[in-house]
C-alpha cells in the first residue's frame, strides 16, 4: 500500500526553500477517492506550481499513477498559507 502523504512530501520538499512551512493534510479518504491539500510558504508557491503549472502537473501525474495502481482516484490542491 502506498503512503501518499510520504510520497507527496518526498516530491515537494526538494522544491521549496522553507521546508518547515510545508503542511500536507488529508481532507478526505474513502475506498475509491483521496483528497490532499498541500500548504507551502507563499514565496515557495511558484516553485511548487512551476511555469505554466508544469511542476504541479508532473506531481499530480505521479500521484495519479500510484492511486490508479491501487484502484483509487486522488485529488491534490496546492495552496499558499
Amino acid at each position: 500500500m502506498i503512503k501518499f502523504e510520504e510520497l507527496i512530501k518526498s516530491l515537494i520538499l526538494p522544491l521549496v526553500a522553507y521546508p518547515q512551512d510545508v503542511e500536507i493534510v488529508c481532507k478526505s479518504e474513502s475506498d475509491t477517492n483521496l483528497e490532499y491539500e498541500v500548504k507551502v510558504n507563499p514565496s515557495d508557491l511558484g516553485r511548487v506550481i512551476g511555469k505554466g503549472g508544469c511542476i504541479a502537473k508532473a506531481i499530480r501525474t505521479v500521484l495519479y499513477a500510484g492511486a490508479s495502481k491501487e484502484g483509487k482516484k486522488i485529488h491534490l490542491d496546492i495552496d499558499g498559507k
